[in-house]
């Protein structure tokens, strides 16, 4: 992740009892934000599989835009750098927490220094644009818990809680998702997965995308990603889940931290959160890694307010 210059905030968009706004908002210049993969304190530890070449990447390539409200959990996700502002994904997963990457909040490898805060944009079709859909709601050092496992030299524990500075205020299109019950002991392979983001969509145009799209592939067994992966052991162990990157569909630059979602009794179960991808680029067909949900359950609930179904 290379870091550019701190975008401004202008103002704070406050919510109000849960019923109402502030005129005040918050302003963004979207020139200086910058995919969370380019930032060096990630650059320097994504993993290279031995069968690719290339610069790691995470954005959603070879998927399809989104229509408003279908994905009403998705943030994105801004993160204040000290010298710059990453773009990443997170989950709403109540009206106080969003559910994020470590790496995406965390300026170093570990969970010792997390950033000075950021804004989280909910309801967002197309993030450029403050949509009457939208809500931006900061979030500072102090609402960033990082699980203390966290470890970016091997991927480990990677995965955050964000508690924002006012409460979601839910509409239409700002909704939680849905976690798995504690008594839940799926894998969840062979089922489809969907992943979604702003990230880049296109290798043949690297920019971020300004509207929110998503792919559709099934999840595998974490056997059959270890064996794509070159058996490479220490990245993919039970705290992960995969999805196939069959059709050179896949999550990858600035998609770090957004949803992977099964459908389950005709609803989005959030089963994994984007931690990192192939080298080669995200259509080279390789697995995404995510982490688990379900493996991170107990943590969730000791780290928030989001209390799991037994």
């Amino acid at each position: 992740m290379k870091c550019t210059v701190l975008v401004p905030i202008v103002a704070f968009l406050a919510v109000l009892c849960g019923v109402s706004t502030l005129p005040a908002k918050i302003v963004i210049d979207w020139s200086q934000v910058r995919p969370i993969e380019e930032f060096d304190h990630v650059k320097a530890y994504l993993p290279v599989n031995p069968n690719t070449a290339g610069s790691p990447n995470r954005r959603i390539v070879n998927g399809q835009e989104a229509s408003p409200g279908q994905f009403p959990y998705q943030v994105a996700l801004l993160g204040q750098f000290n010298a710059g502002i990453g773009l990443c994904g997170a989950s709403i997963i109540t009206q106080n927490y969003i559910l994020t990457a470590a790496h995406c909040v965390y300026s170093s490898p570990n969970s010792n220094d997390p950033i000075v805060g950021g804004t989280a944009i909910l309801g967002a079709q197309n993030r450029i644009v403050e949509e009457p859909s939208q809500q931006r709601i900061p979030f500072t050092s102090s609402g960033i818990i990082g699980h203390p496992g966290y470890n970016l030299v091997n991927i480990r524990n990677d995965i955050a809680v964000v508690r924002l500075e006012a409460p979601i205020v839910y509409t239409e299109r700002i909704q939680p998702i849905r976690l798995p019950a504690r008594s839940d002991t799926r894998t969840f392979a062979g089922l489809m997965g969907t992943v979604s983001g702003f990230g880049v969509y296109s290798v043949a145009n690297p920019a971020l995308s300004d509207v929110l799209n998503y792919v559709v592939n099934p999840v595998i067994t974490n056997a059959d990603c270890l064996a794509q992966w070159s058996g490479m052991v220490e990245l993919i162990e039970a705290q992960n889940i995969c999805q196939s990157g069959d059709g050179g569909r896949s999550a990858c630059n600035s998609d770090s931290g957004g949803p992977l979602t099964v459908q389950d009794n005709a609803e989005s179960l959030l089963v994994g959160v984007v931690s990192f991808g192939s080298a080669g680029g995200c259509d080279d067909g390789m697995p995404t890694v995510f982490a688990r949900v379900s493996y991170y359950l107990g943590w969730i609930e000791d780290n928030s307010d989001f209390v799991a179904e037994p």
